[in-house]
C-alpha cells in the first residue's frame, strides 16, 4: 500500500493540482501555494489544432493496435505447428520488442534515407519509383497504380508501421500461450468431420482467443495512446504526426507551461478511463456472467 501510495497515487494527484495552477517549471516549488484556475483547460481545449492533434493520435493508436495484435496472432498462427528450427524463428520473432527503441529507430532511419536508404534504392532501381521517397519527412505521398492515383499520409503511415513491428512480438507471445494450453480433441473432431482450416479457425480457435485478443487491444490501445518515444524519435512530431503525448512534451519543454501539459496530460487520461470503461463493461462484466 505504501510503495502504490507514493508511486501511484500521489504523482496523480499533485499531477492533478498542477493541472489546475498557472505554473512554469521555476514555479514548481510553489506548487501548494498558487491559486487554481481552470486557465490551463481553456488553452488546451481553444488550442486551433487540438481536434487535428487528438485525430492524429487516434489513427496512430488504432492503425497501430490493430497491426500489431494482427501480426501477433498471423505469426502465431503460423510458428505453432512443429517444424524444424522452430525455436530459432520464434526467438527471431522477439528480437523488436527487446531491442532498444533508440537502436530500433537508427535501423530505421538509416533503411528509410531518401539519399542512401536500401529501401530506396530498391525501389528506384526494380519498383519503377520515379523519386525517393522522404518517408519519415513527408506530409503525404501520391503513388499511382495501374492508373489509380492514391494519396496516404506517408509518415504517420510509418510511424505507424514502425510501432506495429516493435510491439507486435508481445501479442505474439499472448496468443501463442493461449493457443498451446487449447484442447487439441476440438480440432481433431472438427478435422475429422470435414472441416476447412478456415472454418476451425473461425468457430473453434477464435472464440477461445476472443478474450486474451480483447485485452490485448485494450492494452495495446492504451500504450499506443500515451507513446512518446517512437514518434519523438522518428519524426519529432512533424509532417502530420504530432500525437498528444508529444504535444504535452512541447507544452513542457517548448513553452515551460507545466499547467497546460498537465492539463492535457488529463484529458488524455480521461479518453484512457473511457477506453477501460468499455472493456471492462462488455468484457469482464460478460465474462462473469457466463461464469455464473
Amino acid at each position: 500500500m505504501l510503495i502504490v501510495l507514493l508511486v501511484v497515487v500521489f504523482p496523480f494527484i499533485w499531477t492533478f493540482l498542477i493541472a489546475f495552477q498557472r505554473l512554469r517549471l521555476i514555479d514548481l516549488q510553489n506548487v501548494f501555494d498558487v491559486k487554481l484556475t481552470l486557465r490551463n483547460f481553456e488553452i488546451v481545449l481553444g488550442s486551433p489544432d487540438l481536434w487535428r492533434m487528438v485525430r492524429t493520435t487516434l489513427i496512430y493508436s488504432i492503425g497501430g493496435t490493430a497491426l500489431s495484435v494482427g501480426a501477433g496472432l498471423l505469426t502465431a498462427l503460423a510458428l505453432r505447428t512443429t517444424f524444424v528450427g522452430r525455436w530459432f524463428v520464434r526467438a527471431i520473432v522477439l528480437v523488436p520488442y527487446v531491442m532498444p527503441v533508440v537502436s530500433a529507430v537508427l535501423v530505421w532511419k538509416t533503411l528509410l534515407n531518401p539519399q542512401f536508404g536500401p529501401l530506396n534504392v530498391f525501389g528506384l532501381e526494380h519498383l519503377g519509383w520515379d523519386e525517393p521517397i522522404a518517408f519519415l519527412s513527408e506530409r503525404s505521398h501520391t503513388f499511382g497504380v495501374l492508373g489509380i492515383h492514391l494519396t496516404v499520409p506517408m509518415a504517420l503511415l510509418t510511424v505507424i508501421v514502425f510501432e506495429a513491428w516493435k510491439t507486435f512480438p508481445l501479442a505474439f507471445l499472448f496468443i501463442l500461450a493461449r493457443l498451446q494450453s487449447l484442447p487439441k480433441e476440438l480440432e481433431e473432431a472438427a478435422k475429422v468431420d470435414g472441416a476447412t482450416p478456415l472454418q476451425r479457425f473461425r468457430y473453434i480457435i477464435l472464440p477461445q482467443l476472443s478474450g486474451v485478443i480483447a485485452l490485448l487491444v485494450l492494452l495495446r490501445f492504451i500504450w499506443t495512446f500515451q507513446n512518446f518515444n517512437d514518434v519523438y524519435l522518428l519524426t519529432g512530431g512533424a509532417a502530420g504526426t504530432e500525437v498528444v503525448a508529444v504535444k504535452v512534451f512541447n507544452y513542457l519543454t517548448g513553452r515551460n507551461d507545466v499547467g497546460s501539459a498537465a492539463a492535457l496530460g488529463q484529458l488524455m487520461s480521461i479518453v484512457l478511463l473511457a477506453a477501460f470503461a468499455v472493456y471492462y463493461r462488455y468484457g469482464v462484466l460478460r465474462q462473469e456472467r457466463a461464469v455464473a
